[in-house]
C-alpha cells in the first residue's frame, strides 16, 4: 500500500476519461406544443429525430449519449463534424419551415468540446454542462459554440461567428465565452429535401428496362425509350424516389432468369417495374408488372395492345397504374405532369432515344450519330424542348466545347422558352449558365426550380453541385452529390461527378479527400481535363511535387495549350481566395503561366 499523498492526477480506476465534442439540442417551445397535442408533438419529434437527426449524425461520426425528452446529448469524436452536422441539420429544417403548421419544430443547438467523463457511454463532466447551459443563449433555429469550438473550425468550414459575450450559466463558475454560427444565408436554402437523408421514408422505385421480345439488338433502344419516359413520369410524383434511367441500363441484356431480388438489393430499392416490349410494324403489345421485392408479390400487372401511334397513352396510363398502385401506402400523392409529355412526334421521339443510345459511348463516332439524330429531331420537331436540351448537352462533350459555346447556350436557351417547367432543361441551362457564363444566381434558381419539380432528378442534383462549389459553399455540393449517387448508383458520368466532389474537398482546403476522389475519376476517365487539374493542383498543395507534375504532363498532352493565367481568369470559382490557392497549386505542378 502505498504512503504517497493523493495529488489529484489519479483518478479511480473505473472512471475513463477522453476528449470529445459534445453536442445538445432541444426543441424550442416544446411545453407550448406538448400542452397543444402532446401525441403530435411526440410523433413529429420521433420523425425528426430518425429522419434528419439521426442520419446525418452517423454521416459526421456521432452517436446519442442520451435523450430525454425533447434533449439530446450527442458526441461526436471531431469538433468540425459536430459543427458540420448541426449547420447541415439547421439548414434541412429551414428548408423543411411552414409558418402555417402549428407543430413545426425548431431546434436550439449548443456545441462545446472538452475533457468528459464516460461511464459506461453515458457523458458527464463541466464540459457536458456547458453545452447543455450555453443552447439556451440560442434563437430557435440556431447554432452557438464555445470560444475554443470557434478556434477549431474557423479556418476548416465556410462559416461564420457572431460574439455574444459571456452570458451567465446556472452553476458555471467561470465565464464561457459563447458565439452564434452564422450558418446559411437566405440564398442558400434548398427547396427540396435531402433523398439521401429520407431514402427510408418513402417508396423507392426501379424501372427495369423494358426487354425487346423480338430480340432485335437494333431496336434495343426503343425499350430503352419507354422505360425512360416512364421514370420521368413516375419522377414527377414527390411521393417516391425512383432510380435513373442511366443506372438500370445496366440490366438491359438481361434474360428473364435473374434474380431480382438481387437486383433490388444492388439498387437499394423495395419495388420493381419489370417490363416487355413487342414491336411489329405499327403494332404494339407491352406487358408490364410491379413487384414489392420485400415479400417477393406481385402489386399489379397488365398489357396493353395497339398501334403504335398509342405508345405516349400506354406510357402515361403504366405511369399513373403504378403511383396508383403506390397511394394506399402513403399519405399524399402529387403525380402532377405525369400525363404530360415531350413531343406528339414519334419519328421525333424516336431519334432523341437512338441519339441518347450513342451519346453514352462516349466515343466520337457516338457523338457525331448523336448530333444528326438530334438535329433530325429537332427538325421533325423544332418545337421538342428535350431535343434542343440534349443537342446543348452534346456540345458539352465535345473535344473543343468552348468552340461550340455559343451554339450550346443558344440550345439551351431555346429549350428553356420552349419548356420553362422541365426539370432536364432547366439543369442544363442552369449548368451553361454556371460553367460558362458565370452568371451563379441565375444558374442556382434554375436548379432549385427543377428539383421543386423532380426531387428525384440526379442530373439536376449532379449539376447543380459545381455552382455550389463555385459560390463557395462545398460541404452542399458533396451533400447533393450524395443524392446522385442514392439515385443513380451506375451511372456512366460518375467518373465526372467524383472529380466534381473532389473540385469541392479541394476548396474545402482538404486536399488528401480531394487527391482520393480525382484519382478515382481518372481510373475510370484519364483524359478528362478537370479531373487533372485538380489532382495536380491538390498533390502539389499536398507536398507531393513530382506526383503533381507527372499528372500536369498527362494534362498538357490532352491540352498542350494550357496557361494558368488564362485558365483561372475564365474559371467560374467565386471566392478569390479559392482561385488564389487553385493558381498556386497549378503553378507548383510545373503547368505554364
Amino acid at each position: 500500500m502505498s504512503d504517497r499523498a493523493d495529488d489529484g492526477l489519479e483518478g479511480p480506476p473505473t472512471i475513463k476519461r477522453r476528449l470529445a465534442a459534445v453536442a445538445f439540442a432541444d426543441v424550442a417551445g416544446y411545453s407550448r406544443l406538448m400542452a397543444s397535442s402532446d401525441v403530435e408533438t411526440v410523433r413529429r419529434w420521433k420523425a425528426l429525430r430518425s429522419e434528419t437527426i439521426e442520419p446525418l449524425m452517423v454521416r459526421h461520426g456521432g452517436r446519442v449519449a442520451e435523450i430525454a425528452g425533447d434533449a439530446m446529448l450527442i458526441e461526436f469524436s471531431s469538433v468540425v463534424d459536430a459543427v458540420r452536422w448541426a449547420a447541415q441539420t439547421q439548414r434541412m429544417l429551414h428548408a423543411r419551415h411552414d409558418a402555417s403548421d402549428p407543430f413545426m419544430m425548431k431546434l436550439r443547438i449548443g456545441i462545446n468540446v472538452d475533457d468528459v467523463i464516460d461511464d459506461d457511454g453515458i457523458l458527464q463532466g463541466d464540459g457536458v454542462n456547458i453545452a447543455a447551459r450555453i443552447h439556451q443563449a440560442a434563437e430557435p433555429g440556431q447554432i452557438v459554440v464555445t470560444g475554443f469550438v470557434r478556434e477549431c473550425v474557423l479556418n476548416r468550414l465556410s462559416l461564420a461567428f457572431r460574439d455574444l459575450g459571456t452570458p451567465p450559466m446556472k452553476n458555471i463558475v467561470r465565464p464561457v465565452r459563447v458565439f452564434a454560427v452564422e450558418w446559411l444565408s437566405v440564398g442558400e436554402v434548398p427547396l427540396v429535401p435531402q433523398p439521401y437523408l429520407q431514402w427510408s421514408s418513402r417508396p423507392t422505385l426501379a424501372v427495369l428496362p423494358f426487354r425487346n421480345v423480338r430480340g432485335d439488338a437494333e431496336d434495343s433502344y426503343f425499350g430503352d425509350g419507354i422505360t425512360d419516359e416512364i421514370i420521368t413520369g413516375l419522377s414527377r410524383s414527390r411521393s417516391m424516389y425512383v432510380i435513373a434511367r442511366n443506372s438500370t441500363l445496366r440490366y438491359s441484356n438481361r434474360g428473364g432468369g435473374e434474380d431480382l431480388r438481387q437486383i433490388a438489393a444492388e439498387l437499394d430499392v423495395r419495388y420493381l417495374l419489370d417490363g416487355s416490349v413487342w414491336r411489329h410494324g405499327s403494332e404494339l403489345r407491352i406487358k408490364v408488372e410491379l413487384l414489392d421485392m420485400t415479400d417477393n408479390r406481385s402489386v399489379w400487372a397488365q398489357h396493353f395492345d395497339g398501334g403504335k401511334d398509342r405508345l405516349f397513352e400506354f406510357q402515361d396510363r403504366i405511369s399513373a397504374s403504378v403511383v396508383g398502385s403506390l397511394e394506399p401506402r402513403l399519405r399524399a400523392v402529387q403525380a402532377a405532369r405525369v400525363g404530360e409529355r415531350p413531343t406528339e412526334n414519334l419519328d421525333a421521339y424516336d431519334c432523341v432515344l437512338k441519339a441518347l443510345s450513342r451519346l453514352y459511348r462516349f466515343s466520337d463516332d457516338g457523338y457525331r450519330e448523336a448530333q444528326e439524330l438530334l438535329e433530325r429531331a429537332v427538325s421533325l420537331d423544332p418545337s421538342y424542348a428535350q431535343a434542343h436540351a440534349y443537342t446543348a448537352w452534346l456540345f458539352t462533350f465535345q473535344s473543343n466545347p468552348a468552340a461550340d459555346r455559343e451554339r450550346a447556350i443558344a440550345a439551351s436557351q431555346r429549350a428553356l422558352e420552349l419548356d420553362p417547367d422541365d426539370p432536364y432543361v432547366l439543369s442544363m441551362a442552369a449548368h451553361l449558365l454556371s460553367f460558362l457564363t458565370k452568371e451563379l444566381e441565375q444558374a442556382n434558381d434554375l436548379f432549385n426550380r427543377a428539383l421543386a419539380l423532380n426531387e428525384s432528378s440526379a442530373f439536376a442534383w449532379g449539376m447543380s453541385a459545381p455552382t455550389c462549389v463555385y459560390l463557395g459553399r462545398p460541404d452542399e455540393a458533396l451533400e447533393r452529390l450524395q443524392n446522385v449517387w442514392r439515385l443513380n448508383p451506375y451511372d456512366p458520368m460518375n467518373f465526372y461527378f467524383w472529380a466534381v466532389a473532389g473540385l469541392a474537398e479541394f476548396v474545402a482546403g482538404r486536399y488528401g479527400e480531394a487527391i482520393a476522389w480525382t484519382r478515382k475519376s481518372s481510373r475510370v476517365n484519364p483524359r478528362l481535363p478537370p479531373t487533372l487539374r485538380i489532382l495536380a493542383a491538390s498533390l502539389a498543395l499536398s507536398g507531393d511535387e513530382p506526383g503533381a507534375h507527372a499528372v500536369a504532363r498527362d494534362l498538357l498532352e490532352i491540352h498542350p495549350r494550357f496557361s494558368v493565367a488564362t485558365f483561372i481568369r475564365g474559371y467560374a470559382l467565386r471566392n478569390p481566395d479559392d482561385l488564389a490557392r487553385l493558381a498556386e497549386g497549378l503553378r507548383i505542378a510545373g503547368l505554364p503561366d
